[in-house]
């Protein structure tokens, strides 16, 4: 029973990964549009994770990380998270994951410089 929760979140993504990896992003009309890029045109730090998804599902690491660096990094980062969930769990230990405030600020200005650089000219190679 200790093991139910992990192995359902894993069941959970894999499910929405096998989706996403079936249902090909790149085709117009399976996914709805970003809704910040179809009101401003500007791309949001999810902007290309679908894509991301799909093609880190078929092995291909460099259009993944194209798509959207930060997706397929936290790709990784889940995987490490979840495989020590998965090992404290077994032990009977609680997952306690515990981040002071800076590193969170430090997470949140990531994402907003990540963002800001792949809508200016010289940051589209992070543009999905």
């Amino acid at each position: 029973m200790r093991l139910a929760t992990p192995l359902g979140i894993l069941a959970t993504v894999t499910a929405a990964f096998a989706y996403v990896g079936t249902v090909d992003p790149n085709e117009p009309g399976h996914y709805p549009v970003c809704p910040l890029l179809k009101i401003t045109g500007a791309f949001c730090p999810g902007c290309g994770g679908l894509r991301s998804a799909h093609a880190f599902i078929h092995g291909d690491l460099g259009a993944a990380f194209s798509a959207n660096a930060i997706a397929t990094t936290g790709y990784f980062l889940f995987a490490a998270v979840w495989i020590l969930w998965l090992v404290r769990a077994w032990r009977g230990q609680p997952l306690r994951i515990a981040l002071a405030p800076a590193w969170w600020w430090s997470i949140g200005a990531l994402l907003l410089v990540f963002t800001v650089v792949r809508n200016l000219p010289f940051g589209s190679a992070l543009a999905p």
